[in-house]
């Protein structure tokens, strides 16, 4: 059997997280039109009858500007290491650029199997495709260049294929129904975060958290206790929305997915909280599960 550790790289809204999700069939990774919408290192488990491949999605590596943003390239730069294998993903539809030159600098890739994926090549215009290439072959000499559609699963299995062939022989690490591994709270709190990505209004997103007070496991319906943080007063406003129809709206739709999740009847109650300028202080940070470990 053929078994090993991809992390999964690239800049914000790339669709890597997409691509996990594409890979596994299933949705793990919480997935917006809004950058910076995975804050954490998800591992997901590819199984099959010839291999296991343990996936590590990461926190799309940026300039930070806040103690968030520096977590969250650290994350990314950990998953980099000691891996057998790492997939750069790249946006087809965009010129080679500031951002991308960024991750060259800053990721220890040049020393490991890697194959670049071209994401988003049905948006892209051929010969600027040819040209960003060519840029990576000069970069990257080794690489393997993959086109995707992450979110059309196009080109997915050849990918698989790439990796069994790069990667080594081994044990499984994880029984064949562990498809990741992050507990139901963690996902329960990325799926009332994805809900208010998708709806709230673009000044708001990157500064919500989500805080999960009480689950009461044991009630039918399960009763969910969460906390939308934000960090100005206004904010907490636009959450909330006229009558509070948008935080309603932001619960409702949760609650679908953390039912589907869960496969149980839930009532989940959503709470809004202002915490000054958390992104920046390091003990929010921690207790929100932003901060990472360090060794």
């Amino acid at each position: 059997m053929k078994s090993g550790f991809v992390a999964i790289l690239g800049r914000p809204n790339v669709g890597k997280s997409t691509l996990l999700n594409a890979i596994l069939n299933k949705r793990i990774s919480i997935v917006t039109d809004k950058s910076q919408t995975t804050r954490n290192n998800i591992l997901g488990i590819y199984h099959s009858e010839n291999s296991q491949i343990i996936f590590t999605d990461t926190p799309g590596i940026h300039k930070p500007k806040q103690k968030l943003g520096e977590e969250m390239n650290a994350m990314a730069y950990s998953a980099a290491k000691d891996v057998d294998a790492a997939i750069l993903v790249v946006d087809a539809s965009l010129p080679f650029g500031d951002g991308d030159q960024f991750i060259i600098d800053h990721l220890d890739i040049h020393n490991v199997p890697l194959i670049i994926i071209f994401n988003k090549i049905d948006k892209a215009f051929l010969p600027k495709v040819l040209k960003l290439k060519e840029i990576y072959k000069e970069k990257f000499p080794n690489a393997i260049l993959l086109d995707t559609v992450a979110q059309e699963g196009f080109n997915v299995d050849t990918l698989i294929k790439q990796l069994e062939d790069l990667l080594p022989e081994g044990p499984a690490y994880y029984p064949d129904d562990v498809v990741t591994d992050k507990d139901e709270v963690f996902l329960i709190k990325e799926i009332i975060r994805e809900k208010a990505l998708k709806i709230l209004k673009d000044e708001v997103p990157h500064s919500i958290a989500i805080y999960v007070n009480n689950i009461e496991w044991e009630d039918n319906p399960m009763h969910i206790h969460a906390t939308i943080i934000v960090e100005k007063e206004g904010q907490k406003g636009i959450v909330i929305g006229a009558n509070g129809q948008r935080i309603k709206l932001i619960g409702e739709k949760a609650r679908k997915d953390i039912e589907r999740l869960l496969k149980k009847h839930v009532f989940l109650e959503l709470f809004v909280k202002v915490e000054k300028d958390w992104r920046n202080e390091e003990g929010l940070l921690k207790t929100y599960g932003y901060k990472t470990e360090k060794k």
